[in-house]
């Protein structure tokens, strides 16, 4: 069963960090990231505006599956996350409506 998650990473680069490190792991992390992005199981992700974060939800089989993409992060050791489960709230006007079909298209795997 598909479960929904938040995560909000903050981001700590050094500020000594050698330029051509910071690029070549910042691309490593963007083609990362979006390799599980077209998988399925990061269908959305938003930055924070004015800070060096973002918000994003995770469509995941459930925490060990959620780990795993988190620890794969190459920014991971940079960074500090919140990790909010999500759950169906009564007040949701579609309560038919399954809100993890809208975001997860397949569950093509990596």
């Amino acid at each position: 069963m598909t479960e929904l998650f938040a995560v909000r990473m903050d981001v700590a680069l050094p500020p000594d960090m050698d330029p051509a490190e910071r690029d070549a792991l910042l691309a490593r992390e963007k083609a990362y990231s979006q390799q599980w992005q077209r998988s399925g199981h990061w269908p959305q992700i938003y930055r924070c505006v004015g800070e060096y974060a973002n918000l994003s939800i995770f469509a995941v089989e459930g925490n060990e599956q959620l780990h795993e993409i988190l620890w794969g992060l190459p920014l991971f050791p940079y960074m500090t996350m919140a990790i909010t489960p999500l759950a169906r709230h009564p007040s949701d006007i579609s309560p038919g409506r399954n809100p993890v079909d809208d975001l997860v298209p397949g569950e093509a795997g990596l």
